[in-house]
């Protein structure tokens, strides 16, 4: 029988233990929980440290989980999963709102839509599922660029178009705007992208509360908004239904 890798072994423990235990965990913690000398969990740690698999914080020394493992555990949630769980719900959302709906996930640098709800009126339109959207000014990727690390990164460190004279494009600005975003618990996108089109979605979380996704509805800016301002009723929509996905996935209540 093949024999288990020690190093292999003993850095899985760390990754379990800072998951299941306080948010941050000190040196002499890490190694008096795993019984382990301090270089020897010290050297593990760098090398998790290196590869984003762990996070150092700066004032306090103490370690935390990376984003890297959020971007490996949100590739590993079953994208199917998340559209089935989804299905039932952005049916309604549809049928309430009465614009289209997309379901959109982190990809590479951009939001790829992995469920679309026909607008529920007779006009022609195209299912856009596959599709990639960008992370800096449509609804969808500006939450997902909120609530998830990884997204965050990304919007960051790649060129962020101006796509019409409403995108927010500069790096404090577009900041500001997450913050915003963070604060109210939805992204909206008024022309930021597509002349006469507005957008507002919200973030979908699993049982452990981290991002997994983002539901929106898109539609004409005259209906989408009133007085220049999103409907309020279409803001309370999408939040309900991103806190319904959210809780049948695991999350419990937001």
């Amino acid at each position: 029988m093949a024999r288990n890798i020690q190093s292999l072994e003993r850095a899985a423990a760390m990754l379990r233990l800072l998951a299941g235990g306080e948010r941050r965990l000190g040196l002499s913690d890490i190694a008096s929980s795993l019984g382990l000398a301090k270089g020897t969990a010290h050297g593990i740690l760098r090398t998790l440290q290196q590869e984003g698999f762990v996070e150092q914080d700066a004032a306090s020394g103490r370690y935390q989980l990376g984003a890297e493992l959020l971007r490996l555990g949100t590739t590993y949630l079953d994208v199917h999963e998340l559209r089935a769980r989804a299905l039932v719900w952005t049916d309604d959302l549809a049928r309430a709102s009465g614009e289209s709906v997309y379901l959109g996930v982190l990809h590479q640098q951009g939001v790829l839509i992995v469920h679309h709800v026909f607008r529920p009126d007779d006009s022609r339109q195209v299912l856009e599922i596959g599709a990639m959207q960008p992370l800096h000014s449509t609804a969808l990727g500006k939450v997902l660029s909120a609530y998830d690390p990884v997204a965050h990164s990304e919007a960051l460190e790649n060129d962020r178009k101006a796509f019409t004279d409403r995108t927010v494009c500069d790096l404090d600005d577009f900041e500001h705007l997450l913050d915003l975003i963070r604060a109210r618990g939805y992204a909206a996108d008024v022309e930021e992208t597509w002349t006469g089109v507005a957008s507002v979605a919200a973030p979908i979380h699993d049982r452990r509360r981290m991002p997994v996704g983002a539901v929106g509805v898109t539609g004409a800016v005259e209906r989408v908004c009133r007085d220049g301002e999103l409907r309020p009723e279409l803001i309370a929509a999408v939040r309900d239904c991103a806190r319904a996905v959210s809780r049948d996935l695991g999350a419990g209540r937001f």
